[in-house]
């Protein structure tokens, strides 16, 4: 599971309700949800209230990993959400690994389909 918990960089409110959001996915998601802290409108950089230290500074503080981007000018949103399932995977490779049920010859198996055996049609 993943979030990507977002704050308008010209908006200072949205910024300070980030540690509240953080709260609320730590307290209702899983244990091993992923989340990236990301920085929204950098196309706004004139009228930029939260500069990108913060930015990066809060992230580190929620061990979250740190983006800007601009969905309107399209900068960065491709790298935000390639990263996200990058995290979510590698988590899920780490589940894999400490899970004591599963050995790593099972990691890799391959299901095969039977088709179901057809009844006769013979009336002997």
């Amino acid at each position: 599971m993943g979030f990507l918990l977002m704050y308008d960089i010209a908006n200072q409110e949205s910024f300070t309700a980030v540690q509240d959001w953080a709260t609320q996915i730590k307290t209702y998601s899983w244990d091993n949800a992923q989340v990236i802290l990301v920085g929204n409108k950098c196309d706004l950089e004139d009228d930029r209230v939260v500069p990108t230290e913060d930015g990066k500074r809060l992230a580190d503080d929620l061990g979250f990993e740190f983006f800007e981007d601009s969905a309107k000018d399209n900068i960065n949103v491709k790298q935000v959400f390639e990263r996200l399932v990058d995290v979510i995977c590698d988590k899920m490779n780490e589940s894999l690994d400490a899970s004591p049920g599963v050995s790593s010859s099972n990691k890799n198996a391959t299901l095969n389909e039977t088709p179901p055996s057809r009844a006769s049609s013979c009336s002997c």
